[in-house]
């Protein structure tokens, strides 16, 4: 189940009722990363290290608050570059990726996937359990 931010809920919702293993996915994406550190950085003058040890700090806190909203025991990932190369690498051998559509909620169709979600929806190696949030 890949875990973004904003519509993780709506993804471990939908997986309370899957059978079988389950493991949380959450990608810590490169860009926001760079975005936060450097003298022009978000957070200031910061190291690469210490913007990521923020993001990470982040991604635990969703990790966490996922585990205890699925109420089951469940496997746990963090990963760490492109979302959509990083998901669909990580389901290299998963029967089913739930995933949240992150686009524009009020349009049906295509709009409704943002640039991540479309790529991951069109390359992963796996069925694909695509969600409202």
């Amino acid at each position: 189940m890949w875990l973004a931010d904003g519509t993780w809920e709506a993804c471990v919702d939908a997986a309370r009722g899957q059978e079988g293993e389950i493991t949380l996915l959450y990608v810590v994406d490169n860009d926001t990363m760079a975005a936060l550190s450097g003298s022009a950085g978000l957070l200031g003058r910061n190291s690469p290290t210490q913007a990521g040890d923020v993001l990470a700090e982040a991604g635990e806190a969703v990790l966490t608050a996922a585990e205890r909203r699925l109420g089951r025991e469940c496997g746990r990932a963090m990963r760490w570059g492109r979302p959509e190369r990083e998901v669909v690498a990580a389901c290299a051998d998963v029967d089913v990726l739930v995933v949240a559509r992150d686009g524009d909620r009020l349009v049906v169709g295509p709009r409704s996937l943002g640039h991540a979600t479309r790529f991951v929806v069109d390359h992963a190696p796996c069925s694909v359990l695509l969600v409202w949030p």
